[in-house]
């Protein structure tokens, strides 16, 4: 796919922030910055500025992880209003351009991940590394990527994992879908698993309680959960590990992910501690007769913050 990897550029434009990286020679990421989408209007000005900030004129070759669905090589982002092509890229000056899903460069990046970039989460099973993985996170929506593996060979499958509907589990839950079906309509995982949807756990879990409060952003809530221990925000982020437990074991049985399930995103970074005392783990493994085929998968949380940028860096060198 490249000629020339030095000269490559990769981006992972997500919900919130536009991360950026240069491709040396052994395909390493350098000089990565991120930076602020609120503060540019389109993907090109991201480009750009970035390009000038590291002294960066070569324009050879573009891969970028796009938060959103890509169909025929372009995207419009899910969240946030932009969108690109690989057309479009070309005409910024690039010789090639390349545009997937963000949930596919990191199912890529779990090819070259180390047990130095992930944190286990839950027991120390080690599944089967000739098996599928299936990596999700919470961020500004919820993203869900696999790798394929069979007989030695191996393929990324990307889709828009986020928008299966949710299933509750119990009266709670059922409570929390019948309120978010009155703003919504439709109820799906990411209606609950992002951001947004942790404040909106947070108000409807308050007012199901008799004791509705000011609505809080997801930062707030998850340092009030894990730092101050608020027991509203205890409760709340409780549930949304809860349930995002149950779709991470969800995803492992849909893909066979006997390899592994990597958790990643800002939200689950927060929510660590919670994620490995909490009930997360349990939930997972709670699938009736399937309890002992998911209770041999490991579940994993991604700590590189470049993740992303690795899995494209991976792709762009492969050939």
């Amino acid at each position: 796919m490249t000629t020339n990897v030095r000269r490559w550029l990769v981006g992972d434009i997500g919900g919130t922030n536009a991360r950026f990286g240069l491709v040396d020679e052994l395909g390493v990421v350098r000089e990565p910055r991120a930076l602020p989408r609120r503060d540019y209007a389109s993907v090109a000005d991201a480009i750009s500025d970035y390009l000038s900030a590291v002294g960066a004129p070569d324009k050879d070759g573009i891969a970028l992880a796009a938060a959103g669905p890509v169909v025929d090589g372009a995207v419009r982002f899910t969240n946030r209003g932009w969108s690109s092509s690989e057309t479009a890229l070309r005409e910024l000056g690039f010789r090639e351009a390349v545009i997937l899903n963000d949930f596919a460069a990191l199912a890529e990046a779990l090819r070259v991940l180390g047990p130095a970039e992930c944190r286990r989460i839950g027991p120390p099973v080690e599944g089967d590394p000739g098996a599928a993985c299936v990596v999700l996170g919470p961020g500004t929506g919820l993203g869900v990527g696999a790798l394929a593996r069979r007989n030695g060979r191996s393929v990324v499958v990307s889709g828009e994992g986020g928008h299966v509907g949710f299933a509750p589990c119990d009266e709670v839950e059922f409570a929390v879908a019948r309120r978010l079906a009155a703003i919504h309509g439709r109820v799906s995982i990411e209606r609950i698993l992002s951001g947004p949807g942790l404040s909106d756990l947070h108000d409807i879990l308050q007012e199901l309680a008799g004791r509705p409060a000011p609505r809080l952003p997801a930062p707030e809530i998850t340092e009030a959960a894990t730092g101050r221990r608020e027991p509203e925000c205890v409760e709340t982020v409780d549930r949304f590990c809860a349930i995002l437990g149950s779709v991470c074991g969800d995803f492992a049985l849909a893909f066979g992910a006997r390899g592994g399930v990597w958790l990643t995103g800002g939200v689950a970074q927060a929510l660590a501690p919670v994620l490995e005392a909490g009930p997360f783990r349990s939930r997972f493994e709670d699938k009736g007769r399937m309890a002992p085929y998911v209770s041999a998968i490991p579940t994993r949380l991604i700590t590189d913050p470049l993740a992303a940028l690795r899995g494209l860096a991976a792709l762009v060198t492969a050939g």
